[in-house]
């Protein structure tokens, strides 16, 4: 199987570093004409370019771009200056999120609960939306939603951003059935994947949270870019309102994260 995205143009959101970051040096690895990364943050974005230019000599095939998630200006510009830069805006990866509020629903702070929802469910859409509007409706595209298994079933202390994910992965095929037939729009979900966002689950206890896995390791940013690689591209053109688990069988071999 070809797995690849010759002469597409990616946006990835918050790939300053982990997931996303594994995701546009993959995208770049494949083909890929442009990929635009952003982030909050200009420093973060400089020391991923630096990590993506060394993975993959980009060149001028990628660009940064300092852009809040859950910003619609900065959705809307951000689209509109990469097809002025590449002349087409392809892939979208919703891959920002955040997850300021750990702890039962009943008691996280309401400003951070807020704040989660804003990133990881408002802001897919406002990227979706930026995307179809100015290019995709006419031209085509694939969009892809980095949700997570705890969309998928409850875990304990991570109740907001579970919800914010269980709601991702429902926009994911409401949009899928919107903006068909030109639009193909996919999800994953990962397990826990060894990322600066997930420490607080695996770094005091590797060995035991990868035991909660029935493939007995943790998940590696590159499992996650293997499979977006292959949602974004054309062997998967038959492919849409799908959340894939990237999980280790945590769904799927009956493995549990509470």
């Amino acid at each position: 199987m070809d797995v690849r995205v010759d002469g597409k143009v990616a946006i990835v959101t918050g790939a300053s570093r982990g997931i996303g970051e594994a995701i546009a040096v993959e995208f770049l690895r494949s083909g890929a004409r442009g990929v635009v990364i952003t982030g909050r943050r200009e420093e973060n974005l400089a020391t991923a370019r630096e990590s993506i230019e060394s993975a993959t000599s980009a060149g001028d095939r990628l660009v940064t771009r300092v852009a809040r998630a859950d910003d619609a200006e900065h959705a809307e510009s951000t689209v509109s200056e990469v097809i002025e830069a590449f002349g087409s805006c392809d892939l979208l990866v919703n891959n920002a999120g955040t997850n300021p509020a750990p702890g039962n629903i009943a008691d996280v702070d309401i400003g951070a609960l807020n704040k989660t929802w804003s990133v990881n469910q408002l802001g897919p859409i406002l990227w979706a939306r930026a995307a179809y509007n100015q290019w995709m409706e006419k031209h085509g595209g694939s969009i892809i939603n980095v949700a997570s298994v705890g969309g998928m079933r409850p875990t304990g202390i991570l109740g907001a951003y579970n919800i914010s994910k269980a709601a991702l992965i429902f926009t994911t095929q409401q949009l899928a059935f919107e903006m068909a037939p030109k639009v193909r729009v996919n999800g994953v979900a990962p397990a826990v994947v060894k990322t600066r966002l997930s420490a607080a689950l695996w770094a005091n206890g590797e060995e035991a949270a990868a035991a909660t896995h029935p493939l007995r390791r943790l998940g590696e940013p590159q499992d996650v870019a293997n499979a977006v690689l292959f949602l974004a591209s054309e062997a998967a053109s038959w492919i849409t309102g799908v959340t894939l688990p990237v999980d280790g069988g945590v769904i799927g071999a009956g493995g549990s994260l509470t």
